[in-house]
């Protein structure tokens, strides 16, 4: 039997000394934004970052004090910036939660979504911070 992998799954994977890891963010659709200009990714990183503080905190307190209608806004804006890193499947896990939100369903499904964000969002942050060292 044959196991056809497509090319963007085979892309988000890079080599770590032996072993394989997949990859959390993506830098193609930046570079497509940005000509693949360096000082432009470089910025677009840095705004990503001095974002993350908002983020992390926002929805943290939101989830805690129990601010629903703010934790969802604040998920609908943390989607459009992981999108631009390429982090598609996160994006729509926060969209997800945006319209848990709008719904006030599955309250108890929240901390899983916020617990997700901060998981990968830190590891992500370590990727760009790499990439930015390597540009």
């Amino acid at each position: 039997m044959i196991i056809f992998i497509p090319l963007k799954t085979i892309n988000s994977f890079q080599k770590k000394g032996s072993m394989t890891q997949a990859r959390y963010t993506n830098l193609d659709y930046l570079k497509e934004i940005t000509g693949g200009e360096p000082e432009i990714m470089k910025e677009f990183i840095q705004m990503f970052f001095d974002q993350l503080p908002e983020f992390r905190d926002g929805l943290t307190s939101h989830l805690a004090d129990k601010r629903y209608k703010e934790l969802g806004e604040l998920a609908h804006k943390a989607k459009s910036s992981v999108m631009t890193f390429g982090m598609n499947d996160l994006g729509h896990r926060l969209k997800e939660l945006q319209l848990k939100t709008q719904k006030l369903e599955n309250i108890e499904s929240y901390p899983e979504y916020v617990k997700e964000f901060m998981d990968e969002i830190a590891q992500a942050e370590k990727e760009l911070q790499d990439d930015m060292s390597k540009m």
